[in-house]
């Protein structure tokens, strides 16, 4: 345990797609006093992002889906995004490969980690870790678009890295972990 932070109680708010809670802590500050604060945490679990890329093209695959979230938040909700998924309990570089194939239709072999981070530390507690994929026309092994069953309905996109990151300054890619490993790959000179 940690000697600078005590809980004090949680308490279960939701516990449906993900766990919201609510927990009273205290926290020693750098002045040696504790401080009482309240947090609320949504879990949803750990997820894989992977990018597709394609050096002889210099192209990557990307996603197209709806994010309700983003809807809420006045937007259209049509995120281009990698691809992505929770880990249900796999192992980070099993999601990744899953997640391609039913996402992108792309079945890969090889992914490579380049990091793992949180995306929004403040109140989620989702760690992702993101990888990089190489793929052909070989790898193609069926259109993708994703599970109707978990709501899916994926477009697949292949776009030139030189379009990709014009997207990113247009603000049509808007997406953190798409931004993050896209510049990788270019600053990385992968792409």
């Amino acid at each position: 345990m940690n000697e600078k932070v005590r809980v004090l109680g949680e308490e279960v708010l939701s516990n449906n797609w993900g766990v919201v809670k609510k927990t009273t802590l205290e926290l020693l500050r750098r002045n040696g006093e504790w401080q009482r604060q309240v947090r609320e945490t949504y879990d949803r679990g750990d997820g894989a992002g992977v990018l597709l890329y394609n050096r002889e093209k210099r192209s990557v695959i990307l996603t197209r889906q709806f994010r309700f979230p983003v809807f809420a938040h006045g937007e259209a909700g049509w995120l281009v995004e990698v691809v992505a998924g929770k880990l249900d309990g796999d192992h980070p570089v099993t999601t990744a490969k899953k997640e391609a194939e039913e996402e992108s239709g792309y079945r890969v072999h090889d992914v490579e980690l380049v990091m793992s981070a949180y995306m929004s530390p403040g109140s989620v507690t989702e760690k992702l870790s993101l990888f990089l994929a190489e793929y052909d026309a070989d790898s193609r092994v069926s259109s993708g678009g994703g599970l109707e069953d978990e709501g899916e309905d994926i477009e697949v996109l292949e776009l030139g890295i030189d379009q990709a990151l014009q997207m990113i300054a247009s603000g049509e890619i808007a997406d953190a972990k798409t931004i993050m490993l896209l510049q990788h790959v270019r600053l990385q000179g992968i792409l």
